[in-house]
């Protein structure tokens, strides 16, 4: 079916971040992805990508569309190989995942756990650079993380779950101005450069062509949301779904227009992961205990 290997390679782009790294997985050439990827979007009538050279970037019109990619891919290998549902997952599998993403992957384990009880999951937390070690050297079956496009290791396999778009975090005391005004008139909480998620704060930063003054560098997206709730400053941070930083009374969550970056959650797995079924299942119990109508996702 001509439109699945498309929605295939969608994925595949989105997760890979370049139509060069997504070509190797999907086994095509560059020039077949760049004419699917075309076509899909004269398709939809919407443009799915934002182009930067050889890097690609999903518009929110192309976030939108990686669960419901997901879910149509799922459903059609339910139909082939039979709906989990239909026959019983029973084996044990070890999964981790990264603290902000941690709630939604037990949410999705204890479902599918209701559904197959012969099925033993266990699930460790921590950073994606060392869950993603931990997938490759087999102490652990899969796990969800931040992907960074710019790994890209042939042994893996990535499935994207959710895009967070990047946002200016502020106490709601805080006058407001533009994100650049902003940044640059309080103390500037920064995440860890050395990870991922910090190489996009510091990418947001270049775009708005902001300068902040240098105050704190912190690992923990917690720690540096209550730092702010408490007035000591503001920060970019990943609007992590499922979350409601705009509900709160003491905090902003502000709009960065002028910037598209976003963290990428996704599944990593090996491609010779052994339970492949189990970890298939989980995946898509995760996609269906988000809430996409809710806020950007």
């Amino acid at each position: 079916m001509s439109s699945l290997r498309v929605l295939r390679t969608f994925l595949a782009v989105a997760a890979e971040g370049s139509f060069t790294a997504a070509a190797q997985q999907v086994a095509l050439t560059q020039a077949a992805v760049g004419l699917q990827m075309r076509s899909l979007e004269a398709d939809l009538q919407r443009t799915l990508f934002i182009r930067r050279g050889k890097l690609v970037t999903l518009s929110e019109q192309g976030r939108a569309l990686v669960p419901m990619a997901t879910q149509i891919l799922a459903m059609y290998e339910q139909a082939r190989h039979g709906a989990p549902g239909d026959m019983p997952l029973a084996g044990t599998v070890q999964f981790g995942s990264v603290v902000s993403a941690l709630s939604q992957l037990v949410r999705a384990t204890l479902a599918l756990k209701q559904r197959h009880p012969a099925v033993d999951l266990h699930i460790v937390s921590g950073k994606s650079n060392q869950l993603i070690a931990q997938v490759e050297n087999r102490e652990l079956d899969a796990a969800v993380v931040v992907h960074n496009p710019a790994v890209n290791r042939p042994s893996l396999v990535w499935t994207p779950l959710y895009a967070e778009p990047m946002v200016l975090l502020a106490p709601a005391s805080a006058a407001v101005a533009t994100p650049r005004l902003m940044i640059e008139r309080h103390p500037f909480i920064r995440f860890d450069r050395t990870e991922h998620t910090g190489e996009l704060v510091e990418r947001t930063l270049r775009r708005l062509r902001a300068k902040p003054a240098p105050f704190l560098e912190l690992n923990s997206i917690e720690a540096i949301v209550e730092l702010v709730r408490e007035g000591f400053g503001v920060a970019l941070l990943p609007n992590l779904a499922q979350r409601s930083w705009e509900a709160e009374p003491l905090l902003r969550a502000l709009p960065v227009p002028a910037a598209t970056e976003t963290r990428a959650i996704a599944l990593v797995q090996l491609r010779t992961a052994a339970r492949a079924e189990i970890i298939g299942a989980v995946g898509q119990q995760f996609l269906a205990a988000l809430d996409f109508g809710g806020k950007p996702s």
